[in-house]
Parts: C-alpha cells; structure tokens; sequence
C-alpha cells in the first residue's frame, strides 16, 4: 500500500476524554472548535495561516465575543479534521488509501488551498492520488471503497470518477503485461518444479489470466461496481466472456443460498436490486458471454424476488438464445402462486417458443428435414435441436411426477419440438409411462392420447421389449410395439442373411425389403393364430394340451401369453401392409374375432400379469 507523510513535528494532540482533543503546549489554547461530539482546544494563529474558511468564521466569532466554531456536517468527521489540524501544526501525518479521500474532502471544506498558503494541504493531497494511489490496482479500489460514505464531496471533487476510470482501464491492460498483485483463488494449482540431478528447482510461472480482476473488484458495492462496469464495457476492449464470468462471481459472492434469505423482508430490495443491476449488465453478445445455467439461476432468484418485468424479460431473451445448453436440473423452476404445480411449466414453454423463434430467424426450421445439411449452420442449428429434443424428453420425465400437471400441459410441451428433433422415443416414452403411473384416473381417450406422442417405430430394442409388458400403457399400443418388433427382427434376420456382394442392393432396396418382411410377418402371425386355435380345441376337448401339439411352441415364444384381444388388434394395425393387405383381412376361419370370448377374458388377464413397469 502506498502512504505519504506530511510534516516534521512529534505528534502533540493528546486526549484528556474520549470526547475532548488538545494541544500539548506551553501557549495556552485560545479557541475550540467542536466536530461532532469532540472538542479540539487549538490555537488560532496555526489554523488561520492554512485554512481561509476558519479565518471567515474566527472573524465572525470575534465579532460576537465567541471562543467556541461549530463544524456542522463535516466530511470525514473528528478523525479528518484531526489530520488537518496537525498539517496546520505541521506534525507528522500518514496518508493512505484509507484515510487520503476523508482528508481531501476535509481540506476543501477548510478551503486549504494555494491562495492561502503555497504547497497547502489540498496540492499535496492532489499530487498522491494522482502520483501514488491511481496508479496503485489495489489502492484504487479501496479509496473507491472509501468514497461512499463521503458523498457528496468525493463525487464533487471526482475522486469517484477518478477512480473508477483507473480501474477500468487496468482491467483492459494486456494481462502479460501486468506487474501489479492481484486476487485470483479460483484457478489455483501448484506450481510445478523440475528437479534433474543437481539442478536448483525452478518454478513454472503461470500466465496472468485474463478475468484476474474480477475477484477484487467484488468487494465494491453495487452502485459502484455497476459504475465500474458500464466503463469497463464502454471501452469496449473487453471480451463478454470476461463481462460474464466477473457478473457470476459477483452474484455468487452477494445473492445468499437460501430462499428464505432472498426474500427475507430486510434483504429483498437490496437482492432485487442487485438481481436488476446484474441483468442490465449482461453482455450483449448474443448470449455467449454468460452460460445458460448460469442466466437460469438468476432468472430464478429474479422470480422469487419479484423483479421487474424488463428485467426477466432481458433475461428469458438471453437464455432463449442459449436455450440447448441448459440442462434439466436448471429447468427445474419452482411455480408460483396462483399455480397449483410443483415447476414452472408454463415458463419453460416460454422460453422454448422463444429459442424456436430464435432458430426461425437464422433457418428456417420447417424444410431443415429436406435441406442438404452441408452447410455448418444448419448442422449447427439441427446439432442444437437434438440436444433440445433430448432435454424437453428429460424435463418431461420430471414434471410427469408431479400430480398436479394437466395432461395439456403435457401433450403442448412435448410437441413444441419439431418431429427430427426427436429422432429417438426412447425419453419420451418413459415420460409417458410415469405420467400414466402418477395420474391413474385417467380416461381411456386421454391415455389413448398421451400415448399417441410416440411413435413405436422410433423404440429402442429395450423400451420395445418393456413397452409390450407394460400394463400401464392401452392394448392397442401394446400391440403396435409387438408388430413393429417382428417386422424389424425379420427385417434384421434377412439383411444377415444376404452375402457381402448383394450387401449394396440390399441397401438401394430397403424399403422393398422392410415392406416385404412386414408382409412376412403378417404371415407369421396369422400361423401362431392358426396354432392358438387348434390349442384352444384340444384343451376343450381333452382338458389339456395334447403333447404333440409342442411343435407350435415356437411360435407362440414371440408374444407374451395367448392373448385374443392382442391379435384382435393386430389385425387392425395390420391392414393396409402392401400386398399382404387382402391375405390378413380374408378368410374368417383364420381371424382373431372367431375366439371364444371366455378364452380372450382369461388370455387377456394373464398378459396383464406379465406386464411391467420402469417408473
């Protein structure tokens, strides 16, 4: 720290009291002057040689026979007009970052300037801010410090402007070229040291990041550090991802942790106004200068402290424009009164419509499907879709638990995202299957309904293989994902069994394939129907199933037990399957609906049974 000594003089301002200052002397003091609640015995001669306001007013207190001058509203209080005192007396007085902005002020208020004396106390003043403490990183921040409680005179005498200037124009210095100390705990590591045979251990220097100010200027109050700020963007040297990172470390060092803090009625307007300041302060670079968690989270605390509306507006914007980024924890906002569910659903329906109209004005997202994707944007812009597909699938699988939640709410987010976005069901069905689990009163048109988001083709192996035990989901459904399971393990069993030279036809006939394997598998389900059938005689017949009947045993392991209700509905998916379509809806002898219904009641329940759940 930088200090400057004035005068030559042992100190001789002794105290009697803790409210009384005088002058150590064989002269007897001859005049008291009272700031605040102290009282200096000085002597006139000294303080009228340097101060032209104390001559005014000792003149008026001859004038009416007074020996006492009150001090009203002095700036720095007893402690700077002590200072000034001793500079009249010419003893020793330090001046340091900590005390040179209240003695400043103090020497204007005592008009101590050259018209009265040559090299007076405010010249000497002026030579160490402009000398010492403005060219000191650390110094100019606690004089700035300093400052606020001696408003309005350091704002008059711009020692505030003076300051901030000089710490903006730090921050933009080219960090290899900073020799001064500074704070920086977040990226600390240890200093490697090379050590071979006899060689004195040598310290590898790390290069000065470039965010190194950030930490010190923390400590400013948020009117200043807002001021430090907008001058620091106006010079416009500074990268936003810089502007970002010191906006978070501002607001992890003074936002508490807990809600009942931040809402707490004698923290709220202070916390609603630093949450307003730090929004009016965010970069304006299209969102690349703050992550999208991070805007999230204040986005949250900017809710529960109410702030304004331009404020969250700003803010949802910003986190539109970054929307792909967040992940589902940090969606996770919580509602507020008049809802009546556990997350803010409606805000995140919100923000997506706003990143979706974002995506609108770079490409247009209609055709993206149909577009050549050569272009890096556009596989960008698609790359950013995905990701949204895979977060709205994983943020629906956490409200879906939420009893509260409207089956609107759900169907309307789940189809904000195009269908490409969604190129695997997989998330979305086990969203699906939670809501099913957590709202069982549901009609059997509204789960008809949530279920018509999925496309069954679009299942993994594995939730196909539990979508046909699950007993949550409609029959219907069930028997979709059994069909499109066959059709693709006949699909898959034919292109194993094509030679590598026939590989490349195979791949220009794909479609030709698929449709004749589904044709196939049509097929094959109408035999196990044929099997079932003859089954369902001998039991009648015999009690029991005949022994020779263990042939059709392999064809009945592909689906759970017999059920006629799941082949009835197949019949119906069936129809329409390219040249097969007249084999499956011909022949009554063959079709599902000839089974005794007392058998379909029993078959059915034990498929039921078997079904199963993931949630």
């Amino acid at each position: 720290m930088k200090f400057m000594k004035l005068g030559s003089k042992p100190d001789a301002l002794q105290s009697d009291e803790k409210s009384i200052r005088y002058i150590s002397s064989e002269l007897v003091t001859d005049i008291i002057i009272t700031v605040g609640e102290v009282k200096f015995h000085l002597h006139k001669f000294p303080l009228l040689s340097k101060s032209n306001r104390l001559q005014k007013l000792l003149s008026k207190a001859n004038e009416e026979n007074a020996d006492e001058i009150q001090l009203d509203d002095f700036p720095g209080g007893p402690k700077a007009f002590e200072i000034c005192a001793k500079f009249c007396y010419g003893m020793t007085v330090t001046l340091n970052a900590y005390n040179v902005v209240a003695a400043r002020c103090a020497a204007e208020y005592l008009e101590m300037t050259e018209d009265i004396d040559r090299g007076n106390l405010i010249f000497k003043i002026e030579v160490f801010l402009t000398s010492s403490i403005f060219r000191s990183w650390k110094d100019s921040i606690i004089v700035l410090q300093t400052t606020k409680s001696l408003l309005p005179w350091s704002e008059d005498l711009k020692i505030v402007g003076r300051c901030i200037d000089s710490i903006a124009s730090k921050t933009s210095v080219d960090p290899a070229n900073i020799t001064w100390s500074y704070t920086y705990n977040r990226k600390l590591s240890e200093l490697d040291k090379i050590v071979e045979d006899k060689i004195t251990p040598q310290e590898k220097i790390e290069p000065v990041p470039k965010e190194w100010w950030v930490e010190d200027i923390c400590e400013l109050d948020i009117d200043l550090y807002k001021r430090v700020m907008i001058t620091v963007k106006s010079k416009g040297r500074m990268d936003g991802v810089v502007i970002g990172e010191a906006l978070k470390i501002y607001a992890v060092r003074w936002l508490p942790d807990s809600v009942d803090a931040l809402v707490s009625d004698a923290h709220a307007w202070r916390n609603k106004s630093l949450v307003e300041t730090i929004v009016c302060l965010l970069p304006c670079d299209n969102g690349v200068g703050c992550s999208c968690s991070f805007l999230l989270k204040l986005l949250k605390v900017a809710i529960l402290v109410e702030a304004d509306e331009s404020s969250r507006g700003q803010l949802m914007k910003s986190i539109g424009l970054k929307f792909h980024e967040a992940s589902v924890k940090d969606l996770l906002i919580p509602a507020r009164f008049p809802q009546n569910t556990k997350y803010d659903v409606d805000l995140v329906q919100d923000l997506l419509n706003i990143y979706k109209t974002n995506i609108k004005g770079s490409c247009d997202v209609e055709v993206e499907e149909k577009k050549d994707k050569a272009n890096d944007e556009s596989i960008l812009g698609q790359m950013s879709l995905l990701n949204v597909g895979k977060l709205v699938d994983g943020y629906l699988g956490e409200i879906a638990h939420d009893p509260n939640l409207s089956l609107s709410s759900f169907v309307d987010l789940s189809q904000s995202i195009p269908e490409f976005a969604r190129p695997n069901h997989d998330g979305l069905y086990r969203a699906i299957d939670i809501y099913l689990k957590e709202h069982p009163s549901l009609t059997k048109a509204e789960r008809k309904k949530i279920c018509g988001l999925m496309d069954v083709k679009k299942l993994t192996v594995e939730a196909s293989m539990h979508a046909a035990q699950n007993e949550r989901l409609p029959l219907r459904v069930v028997v979709q994902v059994l069909y499109f399971e066959q059709v693709r393990a006949a699909s898959n069993a034919r292109t194993l069994g094509n030679s590598p030279r026939n590989s490349t036809n195979t791949h220009v006939n794909g479609d030709k394939e698929c449709e004749k394997s589904r044709g196939e598998s049509c097929q094959s389900l109408n035999n196990q129907m044929c099997h079932m059938k003859v089954r369902d005689k001998e039991f009648h017949k015999n009690g029991k199933l005949n022994k020779s009947s263990k042939n059709s045993r392999s064809g009945m392991q592909l689906l759970p037990s017999g059920s006629r209700r799941i082949f009835d509905k197949l019949w119906i998916v069936g129809k329409g399957q390219g040249e097969n379509r007249s084999s499956e809806t011909s022949g009554s002898s063959n079709s599902p609906t000839s089974v005794v219904p007392g058998d379909t009641k029993s078959s059915g329940s034990s498929l039921r049974h078997r079904r199963l759940s993931i949630s």
